[in-house]
């Protein structure tokens, strides 16, 4: 038995944190549609989340945590291997206490990549404790293509032992009728307009800035929606920005929206491309990290991150219906190419892999 168990950290099931728990959340949903012996211990400080569902080979293991660096780097990888985990699943940090059996996902390295995106606190850590993690990791989990490349690129420690489990669109987003759309997001938010919507953490990343500075000169509004991060700024004049949503809420907002935009600096994947996707909402991304390789040809994706030349496509392209009844079909297809179930065996595989070294 114990050669065939899984230590994961679970902490970020079901929560509210950005991607990286909707990563961790839909690993989950997929190994609950893939048929696994694997035993799985999901470690974690708090009970399980309400309405998240567990595999069949999983057990929750609730961990209370003295310090989050604590649990991380000695209470967690301590009772994993007690337990006879011989595959330890984090994100970014790992213990040196995980021996020869880590394996650890990173998102992206942003951080590298453009560290003025950062306070100084959380670059200073991310620049040290990532590559330490990917220097122990057995495995290398990155969530794209481009993520791979860039990880290989500034930490070459990881070159030949990195894999792809790409994300999918979360379970919980869901295209809603077009009408019924309309009416709960001017019931809910007073919205009865066409609109164009960007969604996301407003981190100085995201660059919400140029789609602000886009739509100003637009009739349209601009519905921002998402946590409130640091170095916020104004909405603009075109501007109205809603908040942290429900998952209900964001369905409702996507697909009632005319255009979807996408004007980060950069992304390790993009999963609000595939929400858009799904609930039939064209999109405009920038051409960020991996967002032109999750697009695919389903979006425009600009070349410049210039707000004139954003003004003029997103004109253009809302003065075109039968090109965004294109562009909407075409991200229906898309967005099937990525799911959890996939992602959930390719990583069974993995694990496999690391438990019988």
């Amino acid at each position: 038995m114990a050669a065939s168990t899984v230590a994961m950290d679970a902490r970020l099931v079901g929560k509210t944190s950005t991607g990286d728990s909707t990563y961790w959340t839909g690993l989950l949903e997929g190994f609950c549609q893939i048929s696994s012996d694997l035993r799985l211990l999901l470690y974690s400080d708090g009970p399980v989340p309400d309405g998240v569902v567990l595999p069949p080979n999983a057990r929750w293991i609730e961990l209370p945590a003295r310090s989050s660096r604590l649990w991380s780097y000695v209470q967690f990888p301590l009772a994993a291997r007690k337990a006879g985990a011989r595959a330890i699943h984090t994100q970014y940090s790992l213990s040196p206490l995980v021996g020869r059996h880590g394996i650890t996902t990173v998102h992206d390295v942003s951080f590298f990549i453009g560290p003025e995106w950062f306070q100084p606190k959380d670059r200073f850590i991310l620049q040290r404790s990532v590559p330490a993690a990917v220097r122990r990791a057995a495995r290398v989990l990155a969530v794209s293509e481009t993520c791979k490349r860039e990880i290989a690129g500034y930490i070459p420690a990881a070159q030949g032992k990195t894999d792809v489990t790409f994300n999918a669109c979360p379970s919980w987003i869901q295209r809603l009728p077009r009408s019924e759309a309309v009416e709960r997001v001017r019931s809910k938010f007073g919205i009865d307009e066409p609109y164009v919507l960007t969604v996301g953490t407003r981190w100085p990343r995201k660059n919400f800035g140029l789609a602000v500075a886009a739509m100003a000169p637009l009739p349209q509004t601009l519905v921002i929606t998402g946590k409130s991060g640091w170095g916020d700024q104004s909405p603009g004049p075109r501007g109205h920005a809603v908040g942290y949503v429900s998952t209900e809420d964001l369905s409702a907002l996507y697909s009632a929206a005319e255009l979807y935009l996408l004007p980060s600096f950069h992304e390790g994947f993009g999963i609000p491309i595939l929400e858009a996707f799904r609930c039939g909402c064209p999109v405009l991304s920038s051409s960020g990290g991996a967002a032109p390789e999750v697009c695919g040809l389903a979006a425009r994706v600009m070349p410049t991150f210039l707000a004139d030349d954003w003004t003029a496509a997103i004109a253009e392209l809302l003065g075109d219906r039968s090109k965004l009844e294109a562009m909407q079909e075409s991200g229906f297809t898309r967005e099937r190419d990525f799911s959890w179930k996939a992602t959930a065996a390719h990583l069974d595989s993995i694990y496999r892999e690391v438990c019988n070294r």
